[in-house]
């Protein structure tokens, strides 16, 4: 249990680094904003990396950490991309979302 709670706090810092990253690229910001977003984003990604590591300290297979790590943070990303920008999702994306999580689900049911 705290190997999936490490890697829920790794997944929603490297979430939070991604949208970090977005509103860095914003050209309305100021350079003192971009600086604060990119200084923000290089902590969050330190905090992910360092909680990941910790994840696989903790005895989860890095193959079902990394996967879920992977396929949680692309389905977070684009729906936290879709509310905060506006940023388009499709069906198709959709299904992708439905295929990336399920070839994790075989990973991890493959795993024990």
């Amino acid at each position: 249990m705290t190997a999936w709670l490490l890697l829920a706090g790794a997944i929603g810092c490297e979430v939070a680094g991604t949208v970090g990253l977005r509103m860095a690229a914003d050209d309305a910001l100021s350079a003192r904003g971009r600086v604060a977003w990119l200084t923000w984003v290089a902590l969050a990604y330190t905090a992910a990396f360092a909680l990941l590591a910790a994840t696989l300290r903790a005895g989860l297979p890095l193959g079902v950490a990394y996967g879920t790590w992977a396929a949680v943070g692309v389905v977070l990303t684009a729906l936290l991309g879709r509310v905060l920008f506006a940023e388009r999702l499709t069906p198709r994306m959709l299904v992708g979302f439905a295929l990336v999580v399920g070839g994790v689900l075989l990973v991890e049911v493959g795993a024990h």
